[in-house]
């Protein structure tokens, strides 16, 4: 059954799971996108149609540890970034699709530089919203003070138990604030968008398998850690630039790490860029997918 925007709920068996996916459009052109934390596939809900638009077969699924996806491992070595790229190659190998552009936000789009760096799967193109390089990402943690205050939370996830117990007190409050007190235009963080944040957030298992994201980046960084080669994927960068967690510095040297870079910068939208700028993100995309040399 299809709402309103022309986006179907289906469910996709791969590498040992059952994906929960949003779609929209048909064929044989996959655009994949993956979301960030605290968010799910629903984050995607603005850029499904327009791609469909575009002539693709779009997918946003809930990622591992996420949403309706299940099962939701519970132990943290699930979810090294290893094991999400293979989710990742599954998932394209389950769309049968002959080419693939790679959509990825906050964590997703860790996962889809990393994706795209070790080549599991050939991509057409890649786009990254507000989340750097993660070599650039590592360097900055070891040498910047600013952010590392910044990004205290990643640390603050190590720890056990807590940090589920924080982020689901209260009907999942701090999930909703992370949303609305981050955002600089809140106008599309209405209450039932938070609410379904937050519903999502305390499936069972679901803020545990969250959480291990970060878990596991720190005690299992796998292909994390590098080595990083050139990424020779034409690569669109989308950044907000009032991101609280993410300084626009963190841009800065990935033209060497990226063949074919380009760079579209947002000045008063916060890390949340594809939901509380929707129109103009697609507008970005619209130009630079519809382009036939990037």
């Amino acid at each position: 059954m299809k709402d309103i925007m022309g986006i179907t709920t289906r469910h996709i068996q791969a590498n040992g799971f059952d994906f929960a996916v949003d779609e929209a459009g048909q064929g044989d052109r996959l655009a994949l996108c993956l979301h960030g934390f605290p968010e799910s596939r629903f984050s995607w809900r603005y850029q499904l149609p327009l791609l469909a638009r575009m002539g693709y077969r779009a997918w946003a699924p809930d990622l591992r540890g996420y949403g309706e996806t299940e099962p939701k491992p519970r132990d943290v070595a699930s979810y090294c970034i290893d094991r999400l790229m293979e989710d990742v190659a599954a998932l394209i190998d389950a769309s049968g699709a002959r080419e693939v552009t790679l959509i990825g936000h906050d964590w997703g789009a860790g996962l889809a530089w990393t994706f795209a760096a070790n080549r599991l799967r050939p991509l057409e193109r890649l786009v990254i919203m507000n989340v750097p390089h993660p070599a650039i990402m590592s360097a900055h943690l070891r040498r910047s003070w600013a952010q590392l205050r910044k990004s205290w939370y990643m640390f603050f996830f190590q720890l056990p138990a807590l940090p589920e117990w924080g982020a689901t007190a209260r009907d999942a409050r701090a999930v909703r604030q992370a949303f609305h007190g981050m955002a600089v235009d809140k106008s599309n963080f209405t209450k039932d968008v938070l609410d379904r944040y937050a519903a999502d957030a305390q499936r069972p298992g679901a803020m545990t398998g969250m959480i291990n994201w970060y878990r596991a980046a720190m005690r299992r960084p796998g292909k994390l850690a590098g080595p990083w080669p050139m990424i020779e994927t034409p690569t669109l960068i989308v950044w907000g630039e009032a991101d609280a967690a993410l300084g626009i510095e963190l841009l800065e040297g990935t033209e060497a790490r990226v063949r074919d870079l380009t760079i579209r910068r947002l000045p008063g939208v916060s890390h949340w860029v594809q939901q509380e700028a929707p129109e103009q993100v697609n507008a970005i995309l619209g130009e630079w997918l519809a382009a036939p040399d990037v």
